[in-house]
Parts: C-alpha cells; structure tokens; sequence
C-alpha cells in the first residue's frame, strides 16, 4: 500500500503562510512527521500561487529534501510547471496528476517517461468528469492506452478514479468502489489511488466518513491513497484494513504499527 503525503498543499493555510514567510523549518518539520507516521511519498503543491507556482515549488521541493529522503510527488496540472521542477528530485519522483486533456497528455507524459517517473491518472477528460462506474473504467482504458503508448510501464500508473462529496452526490462513493474494483481486474498491474477528502466534503463527522471510505475501499482493491499520515485514526484504519483484506501477511504490518504507538 503505498501512501502519499499530503499535508504540504498551499491550499491549507499554515503551509501557505509558511511560504508566504519563507519559513523553511516549518516545511521541513511537516515532511519529516509525514515522513516519521509512515509516507512513502511526500505531495507538494503551491497552486494557490498563482504566477509563482514554479518559484514556490522549487523553495518547498529543497526544503523537503532536506528533511527526508522520501521521494516527491509533484502535484501540479500545469505541465510548465511540472517540467521546471521534476529536475530537482533527488530520486525518481511521482508526478500528480495527468488528465485526458491532450495539452497535459502531450506537455507530461514524454518527460515522465524520459525520468521513470510515476504518473496518477484522472478519470477525467478535457469534455467530461466521470460520475458512473462504467464512465470511469472506460475512461481508465483510454488512460492506460495513453501511459503505456508513451512508454511508461503500467507499474508506473496510478488510475485515481475520483470520489465527488457525497453531500452533493450520494452516489458517488459507491460508483467509485465499483470503479476501483473493476479496473483492477481490468487492467492487471496497474495501480489505483484516490485522495479522501472530497468524500466527506460539507459533512459532518468528516474524518469517521474518510476513514469509512477507505477501508471500503482498500477491501475493494485500493493499493494507494492520497491522505495525512500522521492522523492516526485514519493510518490506523487503513493498517486494520489491509489486515481483513488478506493483504498483511500474519498482520505483522498491524502488529509493528501497535507496537510502535501509531494506532488509535
């Protein structure tokens, strides 16, 4: 299972008042205690700055590095940006995200194959977001036909199928489980991920819905997720998860994490 960090985004206030203050040791507090509760990548993302983006991305991408050697996940729609950055990784890094949109096809994908780099994948294209199972699968297959045309191998691909609040859809959680199921089996070898937060959007009680939603979706094939490592309810969950599903072998992943205090 492999998770991706996601607490350094500019979109949460004390990482944008942490850059906006050039306060380096704050960004690399954030990155070592992701990377302490169990990362294996650390997402950065300054988009709400908006023409400073690349400027921004560089200031954290050192910052991090210098308090982890985890791998980035670079998290930018903006090829331009992508391509300033992905230099500076230290280690083959994961870039977040691509669409179906040929502009973000065509600016990303050579590059990504050029650094052996993973890729996650929106079931989204430039005319339509996919709200049914059967949208998103059909949406996966052109994805994966995309990927592998640019030579990346589908190892490297990370299908996020994206979960819509369900305050608006009611559906949509269980559109996105039967998704996450059915390209799993569709395409063998490729990944699937998804960033929790949008499900419990306008809701109360959002970290029980998020942490819901996960372990459905971990029993449903889930082998990567975007989330904050160090809310240990929710790792705590996902550990407890992957456990039931048959996919801890003696639980000794639930039984270290016990042992190391990081349940709730």
């Amino acid at each position: 299972m492999i998770i991706i960090a996601e607490r350094i985004n500019s979109s949460r206030k004390t990482i944008a008042a942490a850059i906006t203050a050039g306060d380096a040791a704050f960004i690399r507090n954030e990155a070592k205690a992701q990377d302490l509760a169990g990362a294996d990548y650390i997402d950065v993302n300054a988009g709400t700055f908006v023409g400073e983006e690349i400027e921004k991305l560089q200031w954290i991408i050192a910052a991090v590095q210098a308090a982890t050697d985890k791998p980035l996940c670079i998290d930018s729609p903006d090829p331009k940006v992508i391509s300033a950055v992905v230099p500076l990784a230290k280690k083959a890094p994961m870039i977040n995200s691509i669409t179906l949109e040929p502009v973000r096809l065509e600016g990303i994908l050579p590059m990504a194959a050029e650094r052996k780099a993973k890729v996650i994948a929106l079931c989204q294209s430039k005319d339509a977001m996919a709200e049914t199972a059967e949208d998103k699968v059909k949406l996966a297959e052109k994805l994966v036909e995309k990927v592998t045309a640019a030579g990346i191998a589908l190892d490297d691909l990370y299908i996020d199928p994206l979960v819509y609040p369900l305050s608006t859809d009611i559906r949509s959680a269980t559109e996105t489980l039967n998704a996450i199921e059915k390209i799993m089996k569709a395409f063998p070898g490729v990944h699937t991920t998804c960033g929790l937060t949008n499900v419990s959007y306008g809701l109360p009680g959002r970290k029980l819905v998020n942490r819901t939603f996960l372990t459905a979706a971990i029993l449903r094939g889930l082998d990567s997720v975007i989330m904050d490592p160090t809310d240990r309810q929710l790792y705590g969950a996902l550990k407890a998860a992957l456990a039931v599903s048959g996919r801890d072998e003696f639980c000794m992943g639930l039984i270290r994490a016990y042992r190391e205090g990081v349940l709730e």
